[in-house]
């Protein structure tokens, strides 16, 4: 039964119209979840991103576009890929407001996501790094894999 509700409950969340104002999202995950966690908010903040791509897994993962902009974490472009390396640039108004307001804030979250999903596209294991690119507003996640470490599964 509780896998039932599982499905049903992520298949509501897929397909509901409804909106969240930026600010209680913002209250959430910049003071209420650091307050909670304290100095390990973005070691925690990463696999609470991995266990959001084992939950919702994709067939592709150029379907992280649509996934990010979807549950709000901003417009996701790649900037530049290599063989075993991908570097996407995140970039948001909520990001921009975020970066310019706070001093510190993390993107680990979205780096957890990101490396999971070339866990389970690629059979591979990947790892996600966030480098805040203050001046011009923007993050950049550089997703890195090795051919020859395949996931055991």
């Amino acid at each position: 039964m509780s896998d039932l509700t599982s499905v049903e409950e992520k298949t509501q969340v897929e397909t509901d119209p409804l909106t969240v104002p930026a600010y209680g999202y913002e209250l959430i995950r910049e003071i209420l979840i650091p307050e909670l966690l304290g100095r390990d908010t973005p070691d925690l903040l990463y696999w609470a991103g991995k266990r959001i791509a084992r939950l919702f897994p994709l067939d592709a993962i150029e379907e992280s576009y649509t996934f990010f902009q979807k549950v709000g974490w901003g417009n996701l472009e790649v900037v530049k890929q290599t063989k075993n390396e991908i570097t996407y640039q995140l970039s948001s108004d909520l990001i921009e407001k975020r970066l310019k307001e706070k001093g510190k804030c993390t993107f680990q979250l979205e780096a957890g996501y990101l490396a999971q999903q070339y866990e389970q596209t690629k059979k591979v294991i990947a790892e996600a790094f966030e480098d805040p690119k203050r001046k011009d507003k923007k993050i950049t996640i550089t997703v890195r894999w090795d051919s020859k470490n395949p996931v055991v599964e």
